[in-house]
């Protein structure tokens, strides 16, 4: 069967390579307990250890109870879309219509619909390199071109807005930027993002954020939004990360007043809505009970990073920018290997311990980083870090 040639320009999703490799190992008899065996620490998977909190949970079994399974409009609950204006407005000081808010299948579909609405043919647009691999992915597959530029440690692996003045050409359509990022956890300066969108504004581009991780903040100097940018700015957001909701496949877009129509046709289109169940679920999100867990859980993340970071510099694991938000850190790996991909699988056969290697994130050094993901319960990580010292030292 003749495949479709953008096929071509989406490479496999190695991230999920690796993990399956991870499986494998941690079913064979060398992770099994029973047979004196070790068991798997998985740090290379980006999804949080917690789950929906009880409020969310008893929501869901009420819609279902209640029969409340129908269509909603392929924009969202209108009562979410208000929720989520007021946590705008009361978290990150921003202004945010309902009516600018369209909910999403999962933050890959809001990102699907903005690049279909704005992306043709051969379009480019610039991107940091390292930046997380289905970002680009979804440009190719919009039939654009992801343009990687390589962003150091220096730069907080981030663009700034001299980068993209001058990488810009006529083929030059946007940005996608990532704000923290995957995976390097990783956030934009305020005064850079503002630089940034005035520079792609004057060149009559679109700025594209992806602030997944932006509920999951640890310094007051990042924890804050693009949207206070400018109405034009295009905010990419989920339910799976902060709120603790990766199963339930819901996100949402902040879009400029002249896109919602389109992006809403897109929808409509390409997959009706996104899941009922979860978005009256997600209404208790913004509960106050709700609300405190999900902070307490925010501090158990930094306390995770906290502990992490210094442990791996300490093995020789440089973090060479501490993140400020996510649960990642982007560690270099040179002084143990030569190629981080062999170093990845070499941890998971030896120490029982997975991790993510470079390679997803971008060409620039994807053969020196590798991520690991702080996710897991602090017991999992001092366990993890102890196996590293034990098979790093050998």
């Amino acid at each position: 069967m003749k495949l479709a040639n953008r096929l071509r320009f989406i490479e496999p999703f190695y991230v999920m390579e690796c993990a399956k490799a991870a499986a494998e190992i941690a079913a064979s008899p060398a992770c099994d307990p029973a047979q004196g065996g070790t068991p798997m620490i998985f740090l290379n998977i980006g999804e949080p250890d917690f789950t929906a909190p009880p409020l969310v949970q008893e929501a869901a079994l009420r819609c279902l109870s209640q029969g409340r399974t129908q269509y909603t409009p392929a924009t969202g609950l209108p009562a979410l879309r208000e929720r989520l204006s007021q946590w705008y407005a009361q978290r990150f000081g921003v202004d945010v219509p309902a009516r600018r808010i369209v909910i999403t299948a999962g933050a890959s579909a809001a990102l699907q619909l903005a690049c279909l609405a704005l992306v043709d043919r051969g379009d480019e647009v610039l991107m940091p390199d390292p930046s997380y691999a289905c970002n680009r992915h979804f440009v190719a597959a919009a039939d654009g071109v992801p343009v990687l530029l390589p962003s150091p440690p220096e730069h907080r692996f981030q663009l700034d807005a001299a980068g993209v003045e001058a990488a810009w050409t006529a083929r030059t359509r946007g940005v996608l930027l990532a704000s923290p990022s995957n995976p390097t956890g990783t956030s934009i300066a305020r005064d850079e993002m503002a630089r940034i969108a005035q520079a792609v504004r004057s060149r009559g581009g679109f700025t594209m954020v992806d602030e997944i991780y932006l509920g999951l903040s640890f310094d007051e100097a990042f924890g804050h939004s693009a949207l206070e940018h400018g109405d034009d700015i295009i905010s990419i957001n989920s339910f799976s990360k902060y709120f603790s909701m990766t199963g339930w496949r819901l996100g949402w877009l902040v879009l400029p007043d002249e896109l919602v129509a389109p992006v809403e046709k897109l929808a409509q289109n390409l997959y009706i809505c996104a899941s009922s169940v979860a978005q009256h679920a997600a209404l208790a999100c913004f509960e106050a009970d709700s609300l405190t867990e999900y902070e307490r859980r925010r501090s158990e993340f930094k306390a995770r990073r906290d502990y992490l970071v210094p442990a791996l510099n300490a093995l020789g694991l440089t973090v060479p920018v501490m993140p400020d938000g996510a649960f990642y850190a982007w560690a270099d790996c040179s002084a143990h290997a030569t190629s981080s991909w062999d170093f990845a699988f070499d941890l998971m056969r030896r120490a029982h311990v997975a991790i993510t290697p470079g390679r997803d994130f971008g060409p620039h050094a994807g053969e020196r980083y590798v991520r690991f993901s702080y996710a897991s319960s602090m017991g999992s990580l001092q366990q993890a870090v102890a196996r590293l010292h034990t098979v790093l030292q050998a």
